[in-house]
């Protein structure tokens, strides 16, 4: 089955997998990749800024999923539970929400992040 909701392509869902495994499936297949909400103000002004940049990341919208809680990886290698949206990821790699996203952005990072996983070209 697939997942019509999310931008960048259909999504194959795997109704055997733990949402551990899928959510880490999903991160490790894209690139850029985002957890969001329609109704999340928060989410949208992420979806803007990186649109304004010109990559156009995968989106899950949680609405549209089963998800109830997001696990992210953890300093010890582990999932920990955390707030479901927004969340970023950056070539596998938890990057937070929207502030650590802004954060990246003005420290000069986002974009040579983006061009070394391959969304962007400069």
């Amino acid at each position: 089955m697939s997942s019509p909701n999310a931008s960048g392509g259909s999504l194959s869902i795997d109704e055997e997998e733990t949402l551990e495994t899928r959510i880490r499936r999903l991160i490790s297949e894209h690139p850029l990749i985002i957890f969001s909400r329609s109704s999340c103000c928060m989410c949208h002004v992420m979806k803007k800024l990186l649109a304004t940049i010109g990559v156009h990341p995968t989106v899950i919208e949680l609405d549209d999923h089963e998800f109830t809680s997001l696990p992210v990886p953890s300093s010890h290698g582990g999932l920990s539970s955390r707030s479901l949206s927004p969340a970023v990821f950056i070539g596998g790699t938890f990057v937070g929400g929207l502030e650590s996203l802004v954060a990246l952005h003005l420290g000069g990072h986002l974009i040579p992040k983006l061009v070394e996983v391959g969304v962007l070209w400069v």
